[in-house]
């Protein structure tokens, strides 16, 4: 059995689906602490040719927390239609706006003020829209010891599910090891996105915008076998 792990990403980039993909289970991190600078509220979508950041607003609050124990700022029901505004000008005269939108629209305008739940809404009907067959866990539902990090715990996850396969980001090269995963009993592997592109109207190609972008401007048949364009090392 093939698993991975991720954190939870606002509309991610088209890897983190084809990581989804590459997997029969893809466990979604809610308890592991919330990182300012990373994708866990913001992605990038095409503005005027250019990538531009959406952000979802978080209620301040202890940078110590976990990402299910955050929330959406007060001013969300004003700022996600800010947001939704962004998105249907720039990509109203895309070719599959007519049946993304609703599905993007559908996404923000969810009543959810927990972060985690938010977000892993999405990520659920992305996955559901692309025909991604794959099974979505939460982390902190998997009997394990939870105070464990890194690689132990990344373990003790295959362990606790049976996987016999683990594939993470190439990122993660440099975190952990092969021979101490394989003298566990799984087999690691890294999954890097192949270069590759596709029409953004009459502008120049800008890569790994939110998945947002992709699903404007393909349709399903074309994003599976997006799915396909990466190599595991």
């Amino acid at each position: 059995m093939k698993l991975a792990i991720m954190q939870p990403y606002f509309f991610p980039y088209i890897g983190y689906f084809q990581l989804m993909n590459a997997v029969d289970e893809f466990v979604v991190y809610d308890n592991i602490k919330y990182t300012k600078e990373g994708w866990i509220n913001r992605n990038r979508i095409l503005v005027n040719g250019k990538d531009s950041y959406i952000t979802i607003p978080l209620k301040k609050d202890s940078g110590s927390l976990d990402v299910k124990e955050r929330f959406l700022a007060a001013t969300w029901g004003t700022d996600r239609k800010k947001m939704l505004n962004r998105i249907k000008e720039s990509y109203m005269k895309a070719p599959h706006f007519g049946t993304v939108y609703p599905l993007v629209e559908s996404c923000v305008l969810f009543e959810e003020k927990n972060l985690f739940l938010f977000i892993y809404n999405s990520l659920i009907k992305i996955k559901e829209y692309i025909g991604i067959p794959t099974d979505v866990i939460v982390s902190s539902t998997v009997p394990i010891n939870h105070e464990l990090k890194a690689a132990e715990k990344v373990l003790a996850i295959c362990k606790v599910r049976k996987a016999g396969t683990y594939i993470n980001p190439i990122g993660g090269v440099g975190l952990y090891v092969k021979e101490n995963f394989k003298k566990q009993g799984v087999d690691l592997y890294f999954i890097k996105t192949d270069d590759f592109s596709y029409e953004q109207l009459e502008n120049k190609f800008v890569s790994q915008l939110s998945i947002i972008d992709v699903m404007m401007f393909n349709s399903k048949k074309e994003i599976k076998k997006m799915l396909e364009l990466f190599t595991l090392k």
